[in-house]
Formats: structure tokens, C-alpha cells, sequence
């Protein structure tokens, strides 16, 4: 021991005879163990994001979503062209009356409206469904209630408006009990849903399911009062759409039978649906799976990319470790003199590259620890200083503010090991090139 802490203490005294250059050195290592770590945690975070997404799907869930298919224009009595596709009713009462596995299950249509309250107004997404569609989309109230059957039954106009959408519409009031017009129909608001994060385009049947600017009436509601034809002028032309569902969201008795579940609900549309496959089954377990095999090959390429900074650094030590033996030719001749072996030749310069590279990967993991910290810092610093808030509502800002860091603690260990052993293969090289110098010319070196 006491040999060990006199080479060590030597080695320090020997790398402070040059400290900025020996924390430039070591900076290499810090910056490549620290990369790994907020690399990886990153990765981490990204990861964690996707799958509480899929989980929020349900992990015994089964979507059947609408898909609009290339072709397939019909005409209608009136001679305009009308585009029909998509999950019908009678998809839904199959499905439901069919397939034992399946204990819930919520048709859902919906159609993009304008919404107006006296003088504010907004365009959100007008969500059919039924009273189990709370539950299954893990939505929570934060005034009033939901939908319930009796509201499916009398047809009655009753909305629960999403959290943003009362935020617009209603600033200074409280929105339960108040109007809001939808088209040319008035509904009486219910009940406020909490913000919830968006599915990132996983699940929803037109576009990413932003939750937050939802509006839900009752389907049979909808149905009565829209109809299931949707016509929507862009650039001076009509469209018009017929679909009687836009999704159907089942729910399986137990998360073994999902994939045979899945499987059966595909057969029958099949026979449903001969001539056109004009819907998608989502099964988030399989989306789930696909999530965790995508995480290890971005935790495998990000490590990758991020370990290249190590070697770099490597590289650097073993550089200055060779112009150090220069500079101390006739120290490693006098020692020899002296009667130091090569052995103690290649320890002591061993040493020193590896307090070089692990003092760097001590530092580096204190860094990378504070990953966290710092992406906070970065998330605050582009949203009141770069983009000033104006895309912080977009898909790419809300993916990107809603990203938290989650530190790998395997990969502190790995990283300094990494730094360290590094630190040994750089050093190799130059100490034995040291031990090597023969001492008599050694000592004649200028």
C-alpha cells in the first residue's frame, strides 16, 4: 500500500509540473464519459415518453381505426361524389357479440367543427363516444362529470369539453353549465377533462390524438344531429365523406389473450370488409414490444456515438503522454542510473495516464449526473429565449419540453470503466517506449 500511494503521489506531482495542460488532457476524457451518460439518458427518456404513451393506450386494448383508402368513390343520388370507407355499425355489434375475450368496447366518430361560446370560438375535434371512453383513454375530470348511458339514450345535448378548450372559450367563467355551439347545434357543457399528453399519432383515427382540444357529446347524439356524412369545402371545392365510425376501442379480459384477440378481430373484418381493407388494428402490447427493442438499439447507438468521444480523448493522452517522455528523457535516465527497472519505468508512467483518465471520469460521471439539471436548463433557456413560446404547442415543442432525462445508473460504472481502460491502452504504448530508452544515452539527452 505504501507503495502505491508513493507511485501515486509521484505520478500527481509529476502532471501538476504542467496543470493546463494536464486539464486539457483530461478534459477529453470528462467530455467523453459525461456524453455517454447524458447520451444514454436521453435515450432513456425518449424511450420512457414512448412507452407511457403506449401504455396510456391500454395494455389490454385493442384499436380498430378507419383508414381512408385510395380509391373508392361512389356516387350518391344527388350525382355528387361522395367518398364511403371505414368502419360501420354493424362492425361493432360483430365484434362485440362475437368475440368472448372482449369485455369493453367504444365506438367513437369524430368530426372536426367550430366551436363558439358568445364571442370566443375555436376549431376542435368533436368526439362521439360513449360513457366507458373516460376509463379506457385514461382521461380524468377536473370539474363536473362525464358522459353516462342516460345522456346515450335521450339523445340529449350535453358536451364535457378538454381543459384547453375551456381555457379558450370560457376565461373568466366557470364552463359547467354554460353553452357552447357546436355547427348550428348548442350543447349544454357537463364536465372539464385535465390535460393529458398526446398519443403522438399512435391510435388516433385522424390525426395525433391531442386530448386537449377534444370535445365529447354522446355518439348517438352526434349521430342524430350530424349524420354520418361530413362535407368540408377547401379551395372552393366540396368533399364529402361517409363514415359511420371512425374507431373502435376494445378492451380484453386478460393481457395474455390480446394478441389471439387481435388476431380474431382481423379475420372477422376481413370477411366484413372483402373488397376494401379500409381499417388498421393498433395493438399497443405489440407496439409496446416493437418500443422496448427500438430503446436498445438507440441505447446502442447513441453509447456508440458518444464512446467515440472517449477514444478521442484517449487518443490525446496517449499524444501527451509521448511528448512527455520526450521531455523527461534524462529523468528516465537517471532513475535508471539510479537502479530503476523497466518495470517500475512502465508503472510509473502507467500511473499517470491513469490518474489522468480516472480523475476525468470521476469528474465526467459528476457531470453526467447532472443531466437532468441541465436539459431543464436547455428546455427553459430555447423556450424564453429561442422560441419564445410560439411553438411550444406544436407536435416537435411538445415532444421536446415533455422529454425528461432518465440517468442509466449502469452506465456510470460503464462510462468511468471505459475512461480508465482507455486511459490503460494509451499508456501502454508510451511507458514502454520509456522503460525502453537505454539509460547512457538517455542521460546524454539535451
Amino acid at each position: 500500500m505504501t507503495h502505491i500511494i508513493r507511485i501515486v503521489r509521484l505520478a500527481l506531482k509529476s502532471l501538476l509540473l504542467h496543470k493546463l495542460r494536464s486539464g486539457l488532457t483530461m478534459l477529453g476524457i470528462v467530455f467523453g464519459v459525461f456524453s455517454v451518460i447524458a447520451m444514454l439518458a436521453i435515450g432513456e427518456g425518449a424511450s420512457a415518453q414512448a412507452q407511457r404513451q403506449v401504455l396510456e393506450l391500454g395494455a389490454t386494448n385493442v384499436i380498430v381505426r378507419s383508414v381512408k383508402p385510395p380509391t373508392e368513390v361512389v356516387q350518391s343520388s344527388s350525382g355528387s361524389r361522395v367518398l364511403s370507407y371505414g368502419l360501420l355499425r354493424s362492425d361493432y355489434k360483430i365484434l362485440t357479440n362475437t368475440i368472448p375475450t372482449i369485455t369493453k368496447a367504444v365506438p367513437i366518430r369524430e368530426v372536426d367543427r367550430e366551436i363558439r361560446h358568445l364571442k370566443e370560438s375555436m376549431n376542435a375535434r368533436v368526439v362521439g363516444c360513449t360513457a366507458d371512453y373516460l376509463e379506457m383513454n385514461h382521461l380524468t375530470l377536473s370539474q363536473g362529470r362525464f358522459l353516462t348511458n342516460s345522456d346515450q339514450e335521450n339523445l340529449l345535448n350535453v358536451a364535457v369539453i378538454a381543459n384547453e378548450v375551456a381555457n379558450i372559450l370560457f376565461k373568466f367563467e366557470d364552463p359547467v353549465g354554460k353553452s357552447i355551439r357546436i355547427g348550428s347545434m348548442y350543447y349544454t357543457v357537463v364536465g372539464v377533462t385535465k390535460d393529458r399528453t398526446a398519443s403522438a399519432a399512435i391510435g388516433g383515427s385522424l390525426s395525433g390524438q391531442d386530448y386537449n382540444k377534444d370535445v365529447y357529446v354522446p355518439i348517438k347524439t352526434l349521430q342524430a344531429r350530424e349524420g354520418d356524412l361530413d362535407i368540408k369545402t377547401q379551395a372552393g371545392s366540396n368533399t364529402a365523406e361517409q363514415i359511420e365510425l371512425h374507431q373502435i376501442t376494445l378492451r380484453v379480459n386478460d393481457k395474455d389473450a390480446v394478441l389471439s384477440t387481435a388476431e380474431a378481430i382481423r379475420e372477422t373484418l376481413e370477411q366484413t370488409h372483402p373488397r376494401t381493407k379500409d381499417y388498421a388494428v393498433v395493438v399497443p402490447l405489440e407496439l409496446l414490444k416493437q418500443a422496448e427493442q427500438i430503446r436498445m438499439i438507440f441505447n446502442v447507438v447513441l453509447g456508440s456515438i458518444a464512446a467515440i468521444s472517449l477514444v478521442v480523448g484517449g487518443i490525446g493522452i496517449m499524444n501527451i503522454m509521448l511528448a512527455t517522455v520526450t521531455e523527461r528523457t534524462r529523468e528516465i535516465g537517471v532513475r535508471r542510473a539510479l537502479g530503476a527497472r523497466q518495470s517500475d519505468i512502465v508503472e510509473q508512467f502507467l500511473t499517470e495516464t491513469i490518474v489522468l483518465a480516472g480523475s476525468g471520469g470521476l469528474i465526467g460521471v459528476v457531470f453526467g449526473l447532472l443531466t437532468p439539471v441541465t436539459f431543464l436548463g436547455i428546455q427553459w433557456f430555447v423556450q424564453n429565449f429561442v422560441m419564445e413560446g410560439n411553438t411550444a404547442g406544436s407536435d416537435v415543442g411538445r415532444m421536446f419540453f415533455d422529454l425528461q432525462p432518465q440517468i442509466a445508473f449502469w452506465s456510470l460504472p460503464v462510462a468511468f470503466g471505459i475512461s480508465v481502460t482507455i486511459g490503460i491502452l494509451s499508456g501502454i504504448y508510451p511507458a514502454i517506449s520509456a522503460a525502453k530508452l537505454d539509460p547512457i544515452e538517455a542521460l546524454r539527452h539535451e
